[in-house]
């Protein structure tokens, strides 16, 4: 389940099996390439070098492909919405055919930017379930070169959050699930990635994922950052005088600009784990909203207080760039 202006093939794949992870796959593959909405099984064996491919085989992945959901959720506001990622599978003598929920089907298109159509020969060697999460979270993660995330949120990342043998064992976790993910990335892919621990006392409380492709990245400065927090702050500040708009479609337009702003907080976060290519692109995304948010103010003849004038100008985001 996850928002659908944030889509990840991660998220998709929690808590699917390798083969189900490639039956989703396949079809998101299949149609990208030429909008197909079907492919022959031999193919997909060929794909991913199966062997056999059995029919009972291809009845549960695609009962457990067909469960998937994505959603829009606004919690706060008392609003959400479900959808089946799929309207119906079919599979006769070989051929699967699938019908996909025309909502998600603009995120399928989205989706052409990370390794599915790229890289799915590369993901294809994987011979594990958790090599397919990892390796498309780190490339979830483009102009980062690590990531801070606590032992919960990774086993929550695998899929594994309810197994005994993970939670109470740090060290069977790490030998049977990211040893062995980070072994395969590293052996198929362009990536090296690598691992320092975080303990609290004697116990592991989180991991520093670290990776890179060969290419040298360059930070995104302190002065970028402190950029990035200032505006983000500031359109927090004055949610209400944007938000206080005539209609509802521009209140609901305000609303969505200022999430995405909100969202950017946390690349904020010390120490500085972005590049300098991708603070430049949220400072250049914030003005943008900003500047769509104060036409929206216009429009409904309304007005920043001075104080929020004043610390736009004094901050010029557009200028000095330095």
């Amino acid at each position: 389940m996850q928002k659908s202006n944030e889509i990840s093939m991660a998220k998709l794949n929690h808590g699917l099996t390798l083969n189900q992870m490639q039956l989703l796959a396949f079809a998101i593959y299949s149609t990208q390439q030429n909008g197909s909405t079907e492919f022959h099984k031999v193919d997909f064996e060929r794909k991913f070098g199966i062997e056999k491919y059995q029919t009972v085989h291809a009845k549960q992945d695609a009962q457990k492909v067909m469960s998937i959901m994505f959603s829009v959720e606004d919690l706060e506001n008392n609003y959400f919405e479900y959808w089946n990622v799929f309207s119906s599978i079919k599979y006769k003598e070989g051929l699967f055919t699938f019908r996909w929920n025309e909502e998600f089907i603009p995120h399928i298109l989205e989706l052409k930017d990370k390794y599915i159509t790229t890289d799915l020969t590369i993901a294809s060697k994987f011979k594990s379930s958790f090599t397919w999460t990892l390796y498309d979270y780190i490339k979830g993660h483009y102009n980062f070169w690590y990531k801070n995330i606590s032992k919960d949120g990774l086993l929550k990342l695998f899929g594994v959050e309810n197994t005994k043998t993970y939670t109470e064992n740090t060290a069977q976790f790490k030998r049977a699930v990211l040893d062995r993910a980070i072994k395969e990335i590293n052996q198929y892919t362009e990536l090296d990635v690598t691992y320092e621990v975080e303990k609290e006392g004697r116990s592991i409380v989180g991991f520093k994922l670290k990776w890179s492709n060969g290419t040298t990245f360059t930070s995104a400065t302190k002065k970028q950052i402190k950029e990035l927090k200032s505006m983000v702050d500031i359109v927090f500040d004055d949610m209400f005088e944007y938000m206080n708009l005539d209609t509802e479609i521009d209140r609901l337009h305000a609303r969505d600009l200022i999430l995405e702003i909100e969202n950017m907080r946390e690349f904020t976060n010390e120490p500085i784990s972005i590049t300098n290519e991708k603070a430049n692109f949220l400072l250049q995304k914030a003005v943008l909203n900003f500047k769509k948010l104060n036409s929206l103010l216009q429009k409904n003849h309304k007005a920043l207080s001075p104080g929020s004038v004043k610390k736009v100008e004094f901050y010029n985001w557009l200028e000095d760039r330095g």
